[in-house]
């Protein structure tokens, strides 16, 4: 793969995706490999991870390395970690992508193991994710964590979740701060409703929550009118992993057809 006049190229580097099994996961793995990256693909079921790479990359398994682990533990982060290190020799861009939703419930009613899960996914995941494979990047490296419009704005009912992606912002900055002077740039990209499985268990439970179809209320507060789509979330997380963002760090990159203007 040879070299990217728009300063996109990837040759020779590596990238961990969490989350890897699902659509905006895969769609990540599919453009940053066309732009050379090697990519270390991590969920929780090795099934799961077969399925989407076999789909995504056929039998053309070159550069690619699936790695079953939950992103809660910490022995599983640092062998997920290690495997990519051994297998590619270092570790250039982290997407902390893994995510789950909960449920959408009054406060009075709302599962605490629930909220106990989320957090644990969202959050303890990135810290887990970044406290693990920093060590192993050196200068130009790109850590992305997967946010969303949730980050921006507050829901009936959606206490895990949301809270979750607030705090994720927090995290980022922390780390920006942090790792800037080692040239690691980290931001968030906050995604819109995507179409996908994802989204619509989330307005499933929304709906019943708000008491209508939770597809129609996003469409009508979207002001391009309708959800993304993995592909168009992918070209935005190459441009944070690429050099193309090389003075970029610290910020929430909207992704979300002008829903948090």
């Amino acid at each position: 793969m040879g070299a990217d006049p728009m300063g996109a190229d990837l040759n020779g580097k590596t990238c961990i995706i969490t989350g890897g099994a699902g659509s905006l996961g895969i769609a990540a793995a599919a453009l940053l490999r066309s732009h050379g990256a090697n990519v270390a693909l991590v969920d929780l079921s090795m099934e799961a991870l077969r399925q989407a790479a076999n789909a995504a990359f056929g039998a053309e398994a070159e550069g690619i390395a699936l790695i079953a682990a939950d992103v809660s533990k910490e022995a599983d982060v640092a062998h997920y970690v290690a495997e990519t290190v051994a297998r590619f020799g270092g570790i250039d861009v982290l997407f902390s992508n893994a995510g789950i939703f909960g449920t959408a419930a009054p406060i009075e009613s709302y599962p605490t193991e629930i909220f106990d899960a989320v957090y644990a996914v969202h959050v303890r995941g990135a810290f887990l994710a970044a406290k693990h494979a920093s060590p192993h990047m050196t200068r130009g490296g790109s850590i992305i964590i997967t946010s969303s419009v949730a980050a921006t704005r507050g829901d009936p009912g959606v206490h895990a979740y949301i809270t979750a992606k607030h705090a994720q912002t927090g995290l980022m900055r922390c780390l920006a701060k942090e790792l800037a002077p080692r040239g690691i740039r980290v931001n968030t990209i906050n995604p819109g409703p995507i179409d996908n499985a994802f989204q619509k268990r989330v307005e499933e439970g929304l709906g019943e929550e708000i008491g209508r179809d939770g597809t129609e209320f996003f469409d009508e507060i979207i002001p391009m009118g309708r959800h993304g789509t993995a592909d168009e979330i992918a070209r935005s997380v190459l441009y944070l992993a690429s050099d193309q963002s090389s003075f970029t760090t610290g910020i929430q990159l909207g992704v979300d057809g002008g829903m948090s203007a």
